[in-house]
């Protein structure tokens, strides 16, 4: 009987990579905010129970860090209380739950690349949030799987790649961060990667299946700055119109640019567990954003 697969946060820029790397493995039935609200428990608990998944995929979130300070019961509401539903709910089906955190659980003060028994320090809102999504997942469902993230950025849905581009077009004066660090992580990789660990779980039945918390990034490390420079440099390769040089973009401390949300220095994380246990090695982050531009420019009118 095929295994059936319920993916919340369908419209999303990590959803709309995973309805791609997930639909080999069963029936995928993708919610969006229209159909379940996650500040209603109780649309929760109807999805879950029409749906009868094998496997509850979460990449539903509130994810503006900014507006997390401006909301804060809000953001912990959705990534927060509704994810430790979520997978309560999962868990009275015997289905494995797959949640995504953040990188912003940590304060940045490591120099080094952040491992997965590193203790949690958020300097937000947001970060706050997700640190209590991803442990009420884990009390509530020991069948669990929690990636934390870095950096996302996708070919739908608004993020960092895709503003520097507008930016590049319009010729704009482009000041951009150079003190936070952090490795750029493609959507389509962390969806890949998923779609691995979720069939190994499949094929298996959940017996002697490594669950637990991993991070899930592309090696290397980059700031801000670099990070744009890339993406002007590539972007003209790639055939996308483009009026601003690397050279255009000016480096700037985040002094500069105060924030209501503080944010991590080093974002970075140490991807080696994953590697060792589901043998998923991480691509530079410049692969991932070479291909993300070349896909633009290949179809101009993905939103």
């Amino acid at each position: 009987m095929p295994k059936k697969i319920l993916l919340l946060g369908r419209d999303g820029q990590l959803g709309f990579e995973l309805r791609r790397s997930l639909a080999p493995l069963g029936e995928v039935a993708a919610a969006g905010r229209r159909d379940c609200d996650l500040t209603h428990p109780l649309q929760l608990a109807r999805l879950v129970r029409r749906e009868k998944p094998d496997v509850v995929v979460n990449a539903a979130a509130f994810t503006a860090v900014e507006r997390a300070e401006e909301d804060p019961v809000r953001a912990m509401r959705i990534n927060g209380e509704a994810a430790g539903e979520l997978s309560a709910l999962a868990a009275s089906r015997g289905a494995l739950i797959v949640h995504y955190s953040s990188d912003y659980v940590f304060d940045g003060a490591k120099p080094g690349p952040y491992a997965e028994d590193d203790a949690p320090a958020p300097l937000n809102a947001y970060g706050r949030s997700k640190l209590a999504g991803e442990r009420a997942v884990q009390a509530a469902n020991p069948a669990h799987l929690v990636f934390r993230t870095s950096w996302v950025y996708g070919v739908v849905g608004d993020n960092f790649l895709k503003t520097v581009l507008t930016a590049l077009r319009q010729a704009r004066a482009l000041r951009v961060v150079d003190d936070q660090r952090g490795a750029p992580t493609g959507a389509a990789y962390i969806a890949d990667a998923t779609a691995l660990a979720v069939a190994r779980y499949l094929e298996n039945g959940g017996d002697g299946f490594p669950f637990g918390l991993y991070h899930l990034a592309a090696a290397g490390a980059a700031s801000w700055h670099e990070y744009a420079c890339f993406i002007a440099a590539q972007a003209g390769r790639a055939g996308l119109p483009v009026d601003s040089r690397p050279q255009d973009i000016e480096p700037v401390p985040s002094s500069r640019y105060p924030a209501a949300a503080r944010r991590p220095s080093n974002s970075c994380l140490d991807t080696r567990l994953l590697a060792r246990v589901f043998g998923i090695h991480a691509p530079p982050w410049q692969e991932g954003v070479a291909h993300a531009l070349a896909t633009l420019a290949g179809c101009r009118g993905l939103g």
